[in-house]
């Protein structure tokens, strides 16, 4: 009998490889803000065999995401959080990436902290980009990392007119996603629970193809080009990653950004001039 509880936040390449790769012993609940997209995955999910029910939500409302983690408990303990939902420079304007990528992972931190079970653990899904962003202020950094998220929502950080274009924005609002994790191993540790965060590179979904067209590609060929792999990652490649830090084997980890993108950042990294 399925009775610990998986949360799947984002029913996207990511969230769908992720669903498969966890729900065969889970009761699954997921969520994505649109219901058809909610609604096929569901379906597929269950004529396959799994036990899956969905809950149309917003990442942006806390509203929305205080009524999901009520909802997961509900129907038992629950043991795994994946926050992967989330939308990229080809998909949005500065103002939806900041709104969606920062503050998505940040309410869900935020509101399942007191729902999960001791032992739980949580995953949010992030970007190696978010390791290129030029730097905060030490200020800013820890507003980022430690304002409660309603007040991060209305924080001059989240103002689009920072940000000079859509892939700094991006850059930006992986970083943070990557800082809240950090800063919320403590309250989560507290609770006997785990989080932890995955970066992955250049991944073959929807999203992954969209921004090999976009605006940015070149940016985007040059991350896969220059990276030990050479090729785009696979959603069953992020799905792996996150199944690790979410077993028991990954129980002494915590409050840590596991990067999957095939060696990109190590490779920009042993490109970068010497310093003075």
């Amino acid at each position: 009998m399925r009775e610990n509880v998986t949360v799947v936040i984002g029913t996207g390449g990511m969230g769908r490889a992720i669903c498969r790769r966890l729900g065969a012993d889970a009761k699954l609940l997921i969520a994505d803000v649109s219901q058809e997209s909610l609604d096929n995955t569901v379906a597929k999910l269950v004529s396959d065999g799994f036990d899956a029910t969905g809950q149309q939500t917003d990442v942006t409302s806390p509203e929305s995401m205080a009524a999901l983690a009520g909802a997961a408990a509900a129907l038992g303990p629950v043991t795994r959080v994946v926050h992967t939902a989330g939308v990229s420079p080809a998909q949005a304007p500065i103002q939806a990436i900041l709104s969606v990528d920062v503050l998505g992972p940040a309410f869900m931190l935020e509101e399942f902290v007191d729902h999960v079970q001791p032992g739980a653990a949580a995953v949010v899904i992030a970007s190696n980009v978010g390791h290129m962003f030029p730097g905060l202020s030490p200020e800013d950094e820890r507003a980022v990392s430690t304002l409660p998220a309603r007040e991060l929502a209305t924080s001059p950080l989240l103002d689009a007119g920072r940000y000079d274009d859509r892939a700094t924005a991006y850059m930006f609002a992986k970083l943070a996603a990557q800082l809240r994790v950090k800063a919320a191993a403590l309250p989560w540790g507290e609770r006997g629970a785990r989080v932890n965060s995955v970066s992955p590179g250049v991944i073959a979904t929807p999203m992954g193809h969209a921004e090999l067209v976009g605006s940015d590609q070149e940016l985007v060929h040059q991350l896969i080009s220059s990276s030990p792999a050479g090729r785009l990652g696979t959603a069953e490649e992020i799905a792996a990653a996150v199944e690790f830090l979410l077993s028991p084997a990954a129980s002494f980890v915590t409050g840590a950004d596991l990067l999957v993108d095939g060696g990109a950042m190590s490779a920009i990294a042993a490109m970068a001039p010497p310093g003075p």
